[in-house]
């Protein structure tokens, strides 16, 4: 399944009373519409700037991982209305020792996509092997610099040269196995002007995604500078030469084309909050979801979710776009 396919497809449909009848219809009939986002361990090796795991107040908040057999638990409840698990959503997927066997499960289960969102700087070549073998379809790196200097000051305990060897043990295995590798470059005025050079710094055979997007308050980060004004005479120029090598590298492009888009809305995603849902070791998708005794079908009956997909259908779209806090990424498919 191409994942990225059906998010062009939902760019497309522009109606979005259309769009809550097929989720209504989805889930009415047992079918796949759910992207779970999974964080098995409340933790993160690294200290990035722009990151909350830099507030240490916050970090205390934040403990936890599941156990070995709430994993069956965890598929059993959720797993078969999952069109996509991603692994990652907030912390680091890869201090989790049994990543591979949650990888695996998720494909028993026939979840389509399975992904995760990581740093990489715990990933060798045989950890990225034994993950591509459970099942593994995507890996989705983020990125704040593209120079050492530039990426190892603002990934704090990061290591420029074992996140490099990362990408270069991906395109080794991108010629063993399929699967995609997206990078999520997290942008601010500091680290903006560094981009025009990342092909100079990574291999695009390396990768196949690459999304770009600004930095956004996440609690209290160490690096506070929201203001990317200054970079609105400089974006589009930029933005253009990325878009354009990235079509001659059949890497798909993933950014607003100005900044002053950025403010906007995404009208594609008012479905966002009825298809997203996070799980962790403290939270299951809603409040008074036993997951260990009930399942998804049982649960979403009593709290009437089949009622809420088909009211939404009747509602303004004015009323939804207003629920979703979405940017505005406007997809480039080469």
């Amino acid at each position: 399944m191409n994942i990225y396919r059906l998010l062009k497809l939902n760019r497309k449909i522009k109606n979005h009373r259309v769009k809550f009848l097929g989720l209504y219809l989805l889930h009415t009939f047992n079918k796949r519409y759910l992207a779970v986002n999974l964080d098995p361990v409340m933790a993160c090796n690294l200290r990035c700037k722009m990151c909350y795991f830099t507030d240490a107040d916050y970090v205390k908040t934040l403990k936890g991982q599941f156990k070995e057999d709430d994993l069956e638990l965890v598929a059993k409840a959720i797993f078969n209305r999952a069109l996509k698990l991603q692994l990652g959503c907030g912390t680091e997927p890869t201090l989790y020792k049994n990543l591979p066997k949650l990888v695996a499960l998720g494909k028993a289960y026939k979840v389509p996509y399975i992904s995760i969102t990581t740093n990489a700087n715990l990933l060798t070549e045989e950890k990225i092997e034994d993950l591509l073998r459970a099942g593994l379809n995507e890996f989705i790196i983020s990125l704040h610099g593209v120079t050492k200097e530039s990426y190892e000051s603002f990934m704090k305990k990061g290591n420029y040269e074992k996140f490099q060897n990362a990408f270069l043990a991906f395109s080794k295995l991108k010629r063993k196995y399929d699967f995609k590798v997206r990078i999520n470059y997290t942008f601010n005025k500091d680290n903006f002007h560094e981009l025009k050079d990342i092909f100079k710094y990574f291999n695009p055979q390396s990768f196949d995604i690459l999304q770009i997007r600004p930095i956004r308050k996440i609690g209290n980060t160490e690096y506070n500078d929201f203001d990317i004004s200054s970079l609105a005479q400089d974006y589009p120029e930029i933005i253009d030469e990325l878009r354009a090598t990235c079509n001659n590298n059949a890497i798909t492009f993933l950014a607003p084309s100005s900044i002053e888009e950025l403010d906007e809305k995404n009208a594609s995603s008012v479905i966002f909050n009825y298809t997203f849902c996070y799980v962790s070791p403290s939270s299951f998708w809603k409040e008074g979801f036993n997951w260990r005794e009930t399942s998804f079908n049982e649960f979403s009956k009593q709290i009437g979710w089949g009622r809420t997909l088909f009211k939404n259908i009747f509602k303004s779209e004015s009323e939804l776009k207003s629920l979703s806090d979405r940017l505005n990424y406007e997809i480039e498919f080469s």
